[in-house]
């Protein structure tokens, strides 16, 4: 049985210590970071003996590339991508920024296909509101709900014809937030009237994906004492009110936004109702100290986890990278008339 936990590693391979302490708790899955990634033939080689470690060749792996200020696996090896908001910039125009998203979101899990990566945390579905902190920023992919909502769905179903799991992040929402969660916990005051029809709406509208990830915030208005990661009230907000059912992932550990020791932090996240926490950066201390609070997967939460590996396409949609990437690429250059013909570019006009 495996542990409800996700750990990252340190480097670009793993150690010996590593090792024994994966064989031991058998986590449910892993991380990789820029710390990891050097060359394709090394992110293979990881992630193939970090399957080795827990004796599983299906398990998940999961990566944060989302494109722009948060993608791991980049150039000189891999290309670049984008941010979020900017597919609507290049467009101006929702039907043919949707199809741009999609291909982008495409073209990425071929990349992490390809080096044993079957997770993405991706797509963002904050919505920012004016004065928020830019930890978020242009990693939206508009400041419409309807907008991201739309755009959200297009790169979760890229990444779904590709044979990677989306992540949609970070439940309830975290584009009111005036602060970073990774440096401090931020606390929105709005009305629950306002989050529904705002914060909420573009998880609403993608509750039956697969995997979820909750956000480090405090909202007054579900709980006024814990972050949504920690809160029952919240969990059942983001069960019930959203309607999501799929399994659903703590934000890391570290950051600051949560109190107490790790192995606290971890426990109070399971006991709230997220189905696992995620560990990122390697240190075996602290992952020592995250197992301690970290019990086995199992009920509805393994269920879970099965439902959502199951949804992986083990027969990617058909794909030809170099002509793809070269549509993506003339698209974001304004180019849609060579890129998508007449239709879409007079649509743009």
């Amino acid at each position: 049985m495996r542990t409800a936990a996700i750990y990252g590693c340190a480097g670009h391979v793993l150690t010996e210590d590593e090792r024994a302490f994966f064989a031991e708790q058998r986590p449910w899955g892993f991380i990789l970071f820029r710390r990891n990634i050097d060359t394709p033939d090394q992110v293979r080689a990881l992630t193939a003996a970090l399957r080795a470690s827990v004796d599983d060749p299906k398990t998940p792996i999961l990566v944060d590339q989302e494109g722009g200020r948060v993608q791991r696996l980049g150039p000189p090896h891999w290309a670049k991508y984008p941010p979020g908001d900017a597919y609507l910039k290049a467009t101006n125009n929702p039907l043919a920024a949707r199809e741009l998203v999609r291909l982008g979101a495409r073209l990425m899990a071929h990349d992490l296909k390809a080096v044993g990566i079957d997770i993405d945390c991706a797509p963002v579905l904050d919505v920012p509101t004016p004065g928020a902190h830019d930890i978020i920023g242009d990693r939206a992919y508009a400041r419409d709900p309807a907008l991201v909502a739309q755009l959200g769905r297009a790169a979760a179903e890229g990444l779904l014809a590709g044979g990677v799991l989306p992540v949609i992040k970070h439940m309830p929402g975290h584009g009111r937030a005036f602060g970073d969660t990774h440096k401090e916990l931020p606390t929105v005051h709005a009305d629950l009237a306002t989050l529904d029809a705002w914060d909420f709406a573009p998880f609403k509208a993608l509750s039956d994906m697969p995997i979820g990830m909750t956000a480090h915030i405090v909202f007054t208005a579900i709980d006024a004492k814990r972050p949504a990661t920690q809160s029952k009230k919240a969990i059942r907000l983001i069960r019930e009110i959203l309607g999501f059912k799929g399994l659903l992932l703590s934000d890391d550990l570290v950051m600051n936004a949560l109190s107490g020791t790790l192995t606290e932090r971890a426990a109070k996240s399971l006991k709230a109702g997220c189905d696992l926490v995620i560990h990122w950066n390697g240190d075996m201390d602290q992952m020592r100290q995250v197992a301690a609070g970290v019990g086995k997967l199992k009920g509805g939460a393994a269920r879970r986890a099965a439902a959502a590996l199951a949804r992986i396409v083990h027969t990617p949609e058909p794909l030809d990278p170099v002509e793809a990437r070269d549509r993506l690429d003339a698209m974001l250059a304004g180019r849609l008339d060579a890129a998508t013909g007449p239709d879409v570019a007079e649509a743009q006009a």
